[in-house]
């Protein structure tokens, strides 16, 4: 198949829309309560080989995963942590989102490492869903894409897609991304501790058209731990003491994203919100509503992110979230099933004594 057509970008809007993770944890409050680790590629696929044909990035990937889920788990035993492998077995792109997806999960982390003709290319790089024409990392995309044609019909199962054509690449810049500040906030807080560890040169954070990202239904982000094809980068993948410190920092990263995720979703301190933002003092008395979406920034009250409704924001730390308030529980459900589809990500809401928790 040449190109996509639209027919199938429309097929799969109502799949992007439908889902709505949970994030619940003790007493109901919205927690980060899953994470599932991706090691890239495995089995019949390799990923990226050294020049020397000995080191596998399936391998570095797995080990690496394992390592982060390992502190994960130590450091904080109330966070499911979920591999979408756990040894050296094929797992195609779409079961990899599917297990995502499966256990609601509230973080996606997808570990891959880079290759380049020229050796002279070298550093880790993080990225999230997101189109750019112009992108630089075209090539990186297709590489990681390209796993689809490992599978006996992908045509049907990626719904015609084709990593070798770039007009296949048109509908990611159609999709929009629910997940897009808090993909982008784990992506930062990953690049500001990488560059700490052994492979010290950060590329940057980018948007790209990676099908494991997209078809994601949570903040999700692809790291490119370093590069194969560069000896200085090559001899920390395959040190054991430099992977695990990859891990570590990679873990740093959770951590520093994990105390903004709680407290994106939590009232519970009462914030005190200043006047001149714009935002309202949640009130003591119990009311429901739909918890749209949070970003970093103030909106205004006609902002046409809003769709016609009328959304109250209320800023806790660095983020604002935006509720449309009604009065009864019956009328917070009633409303959800209305803008779940209009706000993927959204959810019912019960507020009481300033503080907010999943209904």
């Amino acid at each position: 198949m040449k190109t996509i057509r639209y027919i199938s970008i429309i097929c799969l809007l109502p799949f992007f829309l439908l889902h709505v993770p949970e994030a619940s944890g003790k007493d109901g409050d919205l927690r980060l309560g899953t994470v599932v680790i991706d090691a890239g590629h495995g089995g019949k696929d390799p990923g990226c080989v050294s020049r020397d044909g000995r080191v596998y990035e399936k391998n570095i990937n797995l080990d690496i995963a394992k390592k982060l889920g390992a502190k994960i788990s130590a450091a904080y035993p109330d966070v499911k942590v979920v591999y979408t492998r756990s040894t050296d077995v094929y797992v195609t792109l779409n079961n990899r989102a599917a297990i995502a997806n499966r256990n609601n999960a509230n973080l996606f982390i997808s570990i891959h490492v880079n290759a380049a003709t020229a050796s002279s290319a070298h550093g880790f790089s993080t990225h999230i869903l997101g189109y750019d024409k112009l992108s630089s990392n075209m090539d990186v995309c297709r590489r990681e894409n390209s796993v689809i044609m490992l599978e006996e019909d992908y045509t049907t199962d990626y719904q015609g897609f084709d990593p070798n054509d770039p007009e296949s690449f048109i509908f990611f810049n159609l999709m929009q991304n629910a997940f897009y500040e808090q993909s982008l906030t784990f992506a930062a807080e990953a690049d500001r501790e990488l560059v700490k560890g052994p492979v010290k040169h950060s590329r940057g954070v980018s948007q790209d058209p990676f099908w494991v990202l997209w078809s994601t239904k949570m903040p999700a982000v692809l790291v490119e731990v370093g590069f194969m094809s560069n000896a200085s980068d090559l001899k920390v993948l395959n040190s054991p003491a430099g992977r695990t410190e990859i891990a570590q920092r990679l873990f740093d990263a959770f951590k520093r994203f994990k105390v903004k995720y709680d407290a994106s979703m939590d009232f519970s301190a009462g914030p005190a919100v200043q006047a001149e933002t714009g935002a309202v003092q949640m009130p003591a008395s119990k009311e429901f509503g739909v918890q749209i979406f949070v970003l970093s920034k103030m909106l205004e009250k006609d902002d046409k992110a809003f769709k016609g409704y009328s959304a109250e924001a209320v800023k806790t730390g660095d983020v604002y979230k935006y509720i449309i308030k009604v009065s009864t529980e019956n009328e917070a459900r009633a409303l959800f099933k209305k803008t779940k589809r209009l706000f993927p990500g959204s959810f019912p809401v019960k507020i009481e004594n300033g503080r907010v928790s999943a209904l």
